[in-house]
């Protein structure tokens, strides 16, 4: 059995990638620029909101395109960010049922950490015990700063710690916490990219990451 849980935030826990796709196309349209399908946002998710401003933005773009971008795209989606937001099959469930059997649960993402702590008190009450987001004091993920530091605030005798997410990004913070790493298919990366980093664990839904956890 895993104790305790860290999960990722988006494509793990919620798929918010409607709503980042609205507000960043939103932002760029704002200022004159292409906007992107929702698909290509899949791969410009995972390292923060600066780094995705960054990839959506046109090749040259300027400070200003950056810092004008930023402030549409904040402003737009800290009033939008749960239009279209929702917990995965199952995950909800799988959350409150770990809970139940005395199994901590933690989110650690590069999402801003205000806007983390907003998701998930509202689609997971108070089930998360201790989120870490971006702009929280600890260097953003793969960094296994804030990985390490949950899984020693919160670990247990005969009991091990793991990672839990859809990116590459994930895998390579489990590896550099040195926890075990279980990627999952639902979410925004593709198979490859996870397989490439040898997780411990792939799974495709909900109930095979119950199994998994635990054991």
């Amino acid at each position: 059995m895993y104790d305790p849980v860290i999960f990722d935030l988006d494509g793990t826990l919620l798929n918010t990638l409607g709503d980042l796709c609205t507000a960043g196309n939103y932002a760029l349209n704002c200022l004159g620029f292409p906007v992107h399908e929702e698909c290509e946002y899949k791969l410009f998710v995972g390292n923060g909101i600066p780094k995705l401003i960054e990839r959506i933005l046109p090749k040259g773009f300027s400070e200003n395109d950056f810092n004008e971008a930023y402030r549409i795209f904040g402003e737009y989606y800290s009033v939008h960010n749960a239009d279209r937001t929702v917990p995965y099959d199952g995950i909800a469930e799988l959350v409150a049922e770990l809970n139940s059997l005395g199994i901590t649960c933690l989110c650690n993402t590069n999402k801003s950490h205000a806007y983390a702590v907003k998701l998930l008190k509202r689609f997971f009450a108070d089930s998360i015990t201790e989120i870490i987001g971006g702009e929280n004091g600890f260097e953003r993920k793969p960094a296994p700063d804030a990985a390490r530091y949950l899984a020693e605030k919160y670990k247990k005798p005969n009991r091990k710690p793991i990672y839990i997410g859809d990116s590459s990004v994930d895998m390579q913070t489990a590896i550099n916490a040195g926890i075990d790493a279980c990627g999952v298919l639902w979410g925004f990366r593709a198979r490859d990219e996870l397989e490439s980093y040898k997780p411990a664990f792939l799974v495709n839904n909900a109930e095979e990451l119950r199994s998994v956890i635990l054991g």
